[in-house]
C-alpha cells in the first residue's frame, strides 16, 4: 500500500564540533588574506608579551566542541550491540551509526513483507513503513500489524526516521559534544537538539523503474568501513547490522526465511575496495547493500547497484550530493543530509558568540558539501568567514593549512575531517591554537572518542 500523508519525524545524528568558520572551494590564496607582518627591533627593551598558559598533556583537546546525528543511546541498545558476535563491549563511545544501521536493515525487512517480495518492489514500500501508520518500536511488533492487514510506522533506535517520498529523514536530533580531561567526550556536558529540513525536501513518493525479481529468501550485504578513513565506524555498524538480523529471524524471519548477511568492506575513495565488494555482492544476488558510510564512496558504487535493482540503504551519507541522485528510487538514507547538520555548526559557533570563523573541510562530496553550507548559514548569522580550506586527507602534514589560520586569526576554527583530524589539532595545539586558545568546532567526520584516541598515540 501506499501513503499519501506526508509528516516529518526525527532521524538522529551524534558528532563532534569544535569552533571554526565557513566552507565550500578554496576562495583565497593565503597571501591574499595575511597581514603584513612587522619586525621588532630587537635592540630595544621590551616587555615580554603575555602568553596563554601550558596546556596539561592529556587536556589539549579540553572545550573542543562536535556535532553528529543522532539521539542518546540507551545502555540497554548498548548491551544488546556488546553481545553481537562483532561485540562493543569497552570500545567506550563507539557507538555511533550502530542504531541507523539497525534501524536500516529492520526498515527493509518490513517493507519486504509489506510488499510480499524480496525483489526490487520492495523499494516503493520502504518511505511508508517510516509514516502515516500505526506506531510501532521493534521488527516482531511490526510484523504482527502488516500480518493483520494494519499500517506500521516503524519509530527506530535512530529516532523517528520519517522519510520524504526521496527516501530522506525530513528531521533530526544531533548530539553536541565537549571534550574534557584525557582527551576525551565528558559525557555530563553532552546536550542535544533538533533540526527541521525546509519546506522544499517534502517531495512525492518515487517508484522505482528496474524490475528485479525476489527468490523468497532476504539477503543483505553489508558495504561498511573495515578499512580506510571510516574504519573506526566500521564495529557499530557492523554490530547494528548483527543484531538486526538476529532479531527478524529470532521473530520468525521475512516471507517464511530466515534473513541472511553477506559483510563486505567499503575501504574509502583513495581504493578501489567498494567496487569490488559491489560487484561481489551483486553477483552473489544481495537484496539489499547497507552502506556505504562515506556519502564520496556511495557515488562510486550507487549506479551499479541501483542499476541491479538492488536498495541501497546508507545509515551515514550526508552529502547534498545523494538528494536528487538518479537512484531509480532504490537509494535511502536514515542519517539527515548536510544541510541540517550545517545549520546546526553554524548556530552553535553564533551562540558561542564568535564574530569570525575559519573552516578547514576534506576534499570529498561530504567535506565540500557540508563546508558550503555551514559558510553560507555563519554568513547569513552575521559571522566574518575569514576563509575556507579545502584540503587533500592524504597530505603528510597541514603546516601551510595551519599557518594561513594562525596569520588569519579567527575567533573560531571548524574542522570537517574524518580521522585524520587528529594530526590536524595536534598541529594546531603545537601552533598555539588548539582548543586551549581558540574555540574550535568539529563534525560528524570526527565521530566518538577515536579522535581523541588518535591524538593521544600521536596519528
Amino acid at each position: 500500500m501506499q501513503k499519501s500523508r506526508m509528516r516529518q519525524v526525527g532521524a538522529m545524528l551524534v558528532g563532534l564540533a569544535l569552533v571554526a568558520a565557513s566552507c565550500g572551494d578554496d576562495k583565497k590564496d593565503s597571501t591574499d588574506s595575511v597581514a603584513p607582518t612587522t619586525v621588532a627591533d630587537t635592540t630595544a627593551e621590551t616587555t615580554p608579551p603575555e602568553t596563554d598558559p601550558p596546556v596539561a598533556a592529556g587536556s589539549e583537546l579540553a572545550g573542543f566542541k562536535g556535532t553528529t546525528p543522532a539521539l542518546p543511546i540507551s545502555d540497554e541498545f548498548k548491551a544488546r550491540l556488546d553481545g553481537t558476535p562483532t561485540g562493543l563491549a569497552g570500545l567506550n563511545d563507539t557507538y555511533s551509526y550502530g542504531p541507523e544501521t539497525y534501524d536500516a536493515i529492520i526498515i527493509i525487512a518490513l517493507a519486504a513483507i509489506e510488499a510480499g517480495t524480496d525483489g526490487s518492489a520492495m523499494a516503493d514500500f520502504i518511505v511508508g513503513i517510516t509514516k502515516d501508520g500505526e506506531k510501532c518500536t521493534t521488527f516482531a511488533d511490526c510484523k504482527t500489524i502488516i500480518e493483520a492487514g494494519g499500517d506500521p510506522d516503524y519509530d527506530g533506535l535512530s529516532g523517528p526516521i520519517t522519510m520524504n517520498g526521496n527516501g530522506e529523514p525530513l528531521e533530526a536530533s544531533y548530539g553536541i559534544y565537549t571534550f574534557g580531561e584525557g582527551n576525551r567526550i565528558d559525557e555530563s556536558l553532552t546536550t542535544y537538539v533538533g533540526a527541521s529540513a525546509p519546506e522544499s525536501a517534502a517531495k512525492p513518493l518515487g517508484v522505482t523503474d528496474v524490475v528485479r525479481e525476489g527468490d523468497g529468501v532476504l539477503t543483505f550485504g553489508g558495504l561498511l568501513p573495515q578499512t580506510g578513513n571510516l574504519a573506526f565506524l566500521a564495529p557499530p555498524e557492523f554490530a547494528g547490522a548483527e543484531l538486526a538480523i538476529q532479531e527478524i529471524n529470532d521473530a520468525g524471519g521475512v516471507l517464511g526465511n530466515d534473513v541472511t548477511f553477506s559483510p563486505g568492506d567499503s575501504g574509502d575513495t583513495s581504493t578501489d575496495i567498494a567496487s569490488l565488494t559491489a560487484d561481489r555482492l551483486i553477483a552473489e544476488g544481495v537484496d539489499a547493500i547497507i552502506g556505504a558510510a562515506s556519502s564520496s564512496v556511495t557515488l562510486t558504487v550507487i549506479d551499479k547497484i541501483t542499476a541491479a535493482g538492488i536498495v541501497q540503504f546508507s545509515p551515514a551519507n550526508t552529502s547534498l550530493k545523494l538528494v536528487d541522485y538518479p537512484d531509480h528510487s532504490l537509494y535511502f538514507r536514515n542519517a539527515p543530509p548536510d544541510d541540517l547538520q550545517g545549520n546546526v555548526i553554524a548556530q552553535l559557533v553564533i551562540d558561542d558568540g564568535n564574530s569570525s570563523a575559519y573552516i578547514m573541510a576534506l576534499d570529498d562530496a561530504y567535506g565540500t558539501s557540508l563546508a558550503a553550507v555551514v559558510e553560507a548559514a555563519l554568513v547569513a548569522g552575521g559571522v566574518e568567514v575569514l576563509g575556507t580550506k579545502i584540503y587533500d586527507p592524504a597530505a603528510a602534514g597541514f603546516d601551510a593549512e595551519v599557518d594561513e589560520i594562525v596569520a588569519l586569526d579567527p575567533d573560531a576554527i571548524i574542522l570537517i575531517t574524518f580521522d585524520e583530524g587528529s594530526k590536524i589539532l595536534r598541529t594546531m595545539v603545537e601552533k598555539g591554537i588548539g582548543p586551549a586558545n581558540k574555540a574550535v568546532y568539529g563534525c560528524d567526520g570526527n565521530t566518538g572518542n577515536a579522535l581523541g584516541d588518535n591524538f593521544n598515540a600521536g596519528t
